[in-house]
């Protein structure tokens, strides 16, 4: 025997020595955590914005939260109190990082969230549905880039450092949205980040991405499916979970755009969670480990029971940065799976009681500064006011110039015989006369805040998008009848429609409710309406929806062939008052009443 074996032997013998597991073996037991921040619903609000949530706990008192440079700031404290390698605390979006948003992204077309984004470290984000309110040269621009996706070329804005606009510095996902003409995905459907295992190599963690399958059912959102199909989430989560599984990944998350709500309202509690989510969590594979949602702009912190009764988390962290959502999963350093009773979820408040990100201070700043000089940039002019209202109750020149527009519009990009305005749609006049005080504005002069921003219902900024589908003449004769509705206690309402220049009719005021336009009496280009033929409609896109729809006007839901194009509405009524320079006030000759 050795003199060093000689030795450890009288020592064991002596009680002297601890015998335990290799370093190694040590080692291998020890779980490797990861850090999951999470934001959802931004909707550009990065700037100095203000707002509360409620307590984390029944009987905690609200919180003023809120802020981008404050998000920024939580962000850095979480990241440095976890102290964990770059890789193992992952930042990303659960969707709807754009629209509806305040005025100094909103008038940049969405380019400021997407810097804001950058710089706090956005690792990837879902699509959710308002990333889908443009075209996907848009998202592709947003992503890329590109400087492409709307139809005025008005895009690739200089940054706050005086960079022009160059995209993302992450990628967007989505497993369940397809291209309606292609049947491929739009984007890829999951990817694999790789964390540090703390032994030199790295262990997989799969992120599988879904938006809601209710998308058509939004307004600004709408895509009819030959354009873009929305595919069941759950089933697209499991095809791409056992997918991961296949190539050895046995930690994967799930980021839906599609919510839940929890009756508590304190955002770290979960009492009698419903909604989507919490139907879909029993739907969704085992495998999934952890479920981030968002759309709802609910706030819960849940662990809910998956299909096989393991714990995992379901959370939503509310929406415009006022929570950060922080999950801390361990994973087993052998096989990469997630210790499931190990995963911790807590749900933390943007309050304003750190130091405020400077670097994002600045930014907003330099936003704020510019949208004085963008809200007076000159679009076009026109010879005289344009105005929702007349003397004669059927027609406005601003419906008439509207409806115009959504023609010439629809006609640059898949054709329409017809265009019209449904009521509720026009919220502004848009004057002659130049604004009071205004020494950018002119006489005739239409500024880009006056015609982008107010005058056509918008719900956000981008603006439904035009859409046309197709009615027979039967059906279109029925949407003109829908201007007449019979109240329950027997009162007529007038909801007056537009039409475009190539169309005009007469009616029977008298006449009962729904009889009132008689086929002969309306015409198309000079030619009688013919109630079996084709007649190609352009408006906006809410209309063709039931949800969005003004009650009562039902003959779009079922067009057929729809087609939504690269214009929204402000886009359209800009591009052809441009075209027409100086556009005089369109006359009222459209529709009559019989004497």
């Amino acid at each position: 025997m050795s003199n060093a074996r000689s030795r450890l032997a009288t020592a064991i013998s002596a009680g002297l020595v601890l015998i335990s597991a290799p370093p190694a073996a040590a080692d291998a037991a020890e779980p490797v955590p990861v850090q999951l921040l999470s934001i959802t619903d931004l909707h550009g609000y990065f700037g100095d914005y203000t707002t509360t949530v409620p307590g984390a706990h029944a009987g905690d008192a609200p919180q003023t939260v809120g802020g981008g440079a404050y998000l920024a700031a939580h962000l850095d404290r979480l990241r440095d109190r976890a102290a964990l390698p770059a890789a193992n605390s992952i930042l990303f979006s659960a969707g709807d990082d754009f629209s509806g948003w305040p005025a100094e992204t909103a008038y940049f077309w969405n380019e400021p969230t997407i810097e804001y984004l950058n710089h706090i470290g956005l690792r990837f984000s879902t699509i959710g549905n308002h990333e889908l309110d443009r075209n996907l040269d848009y998202l592709r621009h947003m992503v890329d880039g590109t400087c492409e996706g709307r139809p005025d070329g008005d895009l690739c804005f200089t940054d706050s450092t005086g960079e022009e606009f160059a995209g993302a510095d992450f990628d967007y996902y989505s497993a369940n949205v397809v291209d309606g003409a292609t049947g491929e995905l739009i984007a890829e459907p999951y990817h694999v980040e790789q964390v540090d295992d703390g032994r030199g190599g790295t262990l997989p963690v799969g992120f599988i991405h879904a938006t809601t399958s209710g998308t058509p059912d939004e307004g600004l959102s709408y895509w009819p499916s030959d354009q873009l199909r929305f595919e069941p989430e759950a089933a697209a989560i499991n095809r791409y979970a056992a997918e991961l599984q296949d190539q050895g990944v046995q930690a994967i998350v799930a980021t839906v755009h599609e919510g839940f709500s929890q009756a508590g309202d304190f955002y770290d509690d979960c009492t009698n969670p419903t909604g989507p989510m919490v139907a879909m969590n029993e739907q969704i594979s085992p495998a999934v480990d952890a479920i981030i949602t968002g759309h709802w702009h609910a706030l819960g912190n849940c662990t809910l029971p998956d299909p096989a009764g393991n714990p995992r988390p379901v959370v939503e962290a509310a929406n415009h940065g006022r929570l950060i959502n922080e999950i801390t999963l361990q994973l087993d350093r052998r096989t990469g799976e997630v210790l499931r009773d190990r995963t911790t979820s807590t749900n933390h408040a943007n309050t304003r009681t750190v130091p405020p990100d400077p670097e994002v201070l600045r930014m907003s700043q330099h936003w704020r500064d510019r949208l004085a000089q963008r809200k007076n940039e000159p679009v076009t002019d026109i010879a005289g006011d344009l105005t929702r209202t007349s003397a004669d109750a059927e027609e406005s020149s601003l419906g008439n110039a509207t409806a115009d527009a959504f023609r010439w519009a629809a006609q640059q990009d898949g054709g329409a015989d017809v265009g019209i305005v449904m009521p509720k749609t026009l919220l502004r006049d848009i004057a002659y006369a130049p604004g009071a005080g205004n020494p950018a504005d002119a006489p005739g002069r239409v500024l880009f805040d006056e015609l982008m921003f107010g005058v056509i219902h918008e719900r956000g900024g981008f603006g439904a998008a035009l859409t046309s589908g197709e009615l027979t003449g039967r059906e279109l004769a029925q949407l003109l009848e829908s201007q007449w509705q019979q109240a329950a206690d027997g009162s007529t309402t007038f909801q007056p429609l537009a039409v475009s220049s190539n169309v005009e009719y007469r009616y029977d005021p008298a006449a009962p409710v729904g009889e009132r336009i008689a086929f002969g009496q309306v015409r198309i280009d000079g030619e009688p309406l013919n109630p079996n033929a084709t007649y190609r409609i352009a408006t906006l896109s809410k209309d063709f929806v039931p949800q969005r729809a003004v009650p009562g006007f039902t003959a779009l839901f079922n067009a057929r062939d729809q087609h939504r194009t690269a214009y929204s509405g402000p886009d359209a009524l800009a591009g052809y008052l441009r075209s027409q320079a100086p556009l005089a006030p369109p006359a009222l000759d459209r529709v009559q009443a019989k004497p």
